[in-house]
């Protein structure tokens, strides 16, 4: 009976020109120009990170083995632990194996019933099942609308608040509204939870991200979540916060308890990418110019590209079938983009996901331009 009924929604799926796949990201019969990468900085082939990571190999095998608490915690990573807390200003660090068991291990360890989390409406997917399975009430707010989080946050009568947000949205490219919900956070007597993925390496002075950026304290964002896997360029997630409540993640946190913790070696990567990141400003740099370059070039070429400062760059189609076939375009043309559909985007806002990296030319981005621009105008 489940197989009948399994098939029938992935016939409703196809239908609705929904269906997902997956294409083998490189063709050794043919070399394409990718727009579809988290690795903002180009970190993820450097030689030094690439080299670190094999020493860790040597040094300590492929996988860790265990969970952290069960033999699989090395030096790797707890150095790696107290370079990050150094780096973004916190007491503590926490590694997790991703940045979605991450936010899961934090909102169902600090948060139950009888609590109240207030989070934005487009936040990560993470961050809403983390929620859900917590067994708190959670209230979405509008989308960065300060006056509707605290129209919601009024109402509550809870002890235990949260306000919790994306810092860079990822399928948007625009940022929290962080010194308003930190003053509101303080004003409600509640913690604020920031998920940085996209903005740490990325924004701020040395990349250290939104709240750098917005030139707050680490005592306004309580619970910062960060992930190895954008502009690091290697793989994991981590939690950054005070001793008490990371405390409280290793005792309380199942997604931390009960998971193999990341491989040594690629902690050793990260250490050799967070060095980098740090002293090698010419990649921000560089990536700055090409996300003026393209939002100017988009802006002449009249493209519905929203506006964003940030590697994060949005062409809004509408249509899925025809966001399809301007990404098929694309390809045919040798460039890769991501495309992005409902339901990860409400309907009628199907769209070009496009990544900048600092391993981009600016004329590789003309070129990109161009093609949409040809692409979007033959539909």
């Amino acid at each position: 009976m489940i197989h009948k009924i399994l098939a029938n929604k992935l016939q409703k799926r196809r239908q609705a020109d929904l269906y997902r796949t997956r294409s083998i990201s490189q063709n050794t019969k043919q070399n394409f120009l990718s727009f579809s990468s988290n690795n903002y900085l180009g970190l993820a082939n450097h030689p030094e990170v690439i080299a670190a990571c094999k020493k860790g190999v040597d040094h300590y095998g492929i996988g860790s083995g265990a969970s952290a608490l069960l033999g699989g915690y090395s030096y790797a990573h707890h150095a790696l632990e107290e370079e990050l807390a150094e780096f973004l200003g916190y007491e503590r660090v926490l590694l997790f194996s991703t940045g979605y068991m991450a936010n899961l291990g934090i909102l169902t360890a600090l948060y139950s019933t009888g609590d109240h989390i207030f989070m934005d409406r487009l936040n990560h997917a993470s961050l809403v099942d983390g929620c859900r399975y917590s067994g708190a009430r959670f209230e979405r707010y509008q989308h960065k609308s300060i006056s509707d989080l605290k129209l919601k946050i009024a109402k509550s009568k809870a002890q235990n608040k949260l306000i919790c947000s994306d810092g860079l949205f990822s399928m948007d490219g625009d940022l929290a509204p962080l010194p308003e919900l930190a003053a509101i956070a303080k004003q409600k007597q509640s913690l604020l939870m920031i998920d940085d993925a996209h903005g740490i390496g990325v924004l701020g002075d040395l990349g250290k991200g939104i709240v750098n950026h917005f030139g707050l304290a680490t005592k306004d964002v309580c619970i910062l979540v960060g992930t190895l896997s954008k502009a690091f360029g290697t793989f994991g997630a981590f939690v950054a916060s005070d001793k008490i409540l990371i405390e409280s993640l290793i005792q309380f946190s199942r997604s931390y308890m009960y998971t193999t913790i990341l491989p040594a070696a690629m902690a050793e990567a990260t250490r050799a990418s967070l060095r980098l990141l740090q002293q090698e400003n010419w990649r921000r740099d560089h990536l700055a110019v090409l996300i003026k370059r393209f939002q100017q070039g988009a802006l002449q070429l009249d493209l519905k590209i929203l506006p964003s400062i940030t590697p994060i760059q949005l062409l809004i189609v509408g249509d899925t079938k025809q966001a399809e076939k301007i990404a098929l375009k694309l390809k045919n043309l040798g460039i890769i983009v991501g495309l992005i559909r409902p339901p990860t985007v409400p309907n009628n806002t199907a769209r070009l996901r496009i990544g900048l990296t600092a391993n981009h030319t600016e004329e590789q981005i003309d070129n990109l331009l161009e093609v949409l621009n040809n692409a979007s105008k033959t539909q």
